[in-house]
């Protein structure tokens, strides 16, 4: 279908800057397609692919003919976006879902305030691993827990769709203590505490 690059949408001016050389893409189509299938079958890491088209010339046509691609690729997604309501709810679900993965990180290292205030990288990486830890095992122990509830809800009778469960996060988090609890014995042997 021809387009018209002489219409004017006013109320999408503000989104869209420029144009694109679109020609580029079917000129370069074997070049891309061989990148893609190297990228997909593994061939060459996605790094070493970027680095070399970043290390082109600005007049490469290639490096251009992705660029081009990645543009029309997000301003095809970018419309999708504005006129699919569906859409849009499913990258809130999503976007909420980050959200909320991070904030239950963000409880967790409470500790210096949730920051990493060392410069050593060694430190920083034991600090990262050890919350990626904790927040992978509150995420299984509440999995767990969920899946033991809706069982015994089933099979008590109450029916819980599949569909409603879908809606469920196990990253709710204000059940747990995130300092532990501690139990001291206050018996007394020979004058000190035990």
């Amino acid at each position: 279908m021809p387009c018209d690059t002489l219409t004017v949408y006013p109320h999408l001016a503000g989104l869209f800057r420029g144009g694109v050389d679109a020609d580029l893409i079917p000129e370069q189509w074997d070049q891309l397609a061989r990148v893609a299938a190297s990228l997909k079958n593994r061939v060459c890491p996605a790094h070493v692919i970027v680095q070399r088209l970043a290390n082109r010339s600005p007049s490469d046509r290639l490096a251009r003919a992705l660029t081009v691609l990645g543009r029309v690729v997000k301003t095809i997604y970018i419309l999708r976006y504005l006129n699919e309501e569906a859409l849009r709810h499913r990258v809130q679900l999503q976007l909420n879902r980050g959200e909320h993965r991070h904030s239950l990180a963000r409880w967790i290292f409470f500790a210096d305030q949730g920051e990493f205030r060392t410069g050593d990288y060694q430190e920083i990486m034991n600090k990262a691993s050890c919350l990626s830890l904790v927040s992978n095992a509150i995420l299984v122990w509440n999995t767990l827990q969920m899946a033991r509830i809706v069982e015994t809800l089933r099979q008590a009778g109450t029916p819980v769709a599949d569909e409603e469960l879908a809606h469920v996060s196990p990253l709710l988090h204000r059940h747990v203590i995130p300092n532990g609890t501690y139990h001291f014995s206050r018996a007394i042997q020979g004058g000190h505490l035990s």
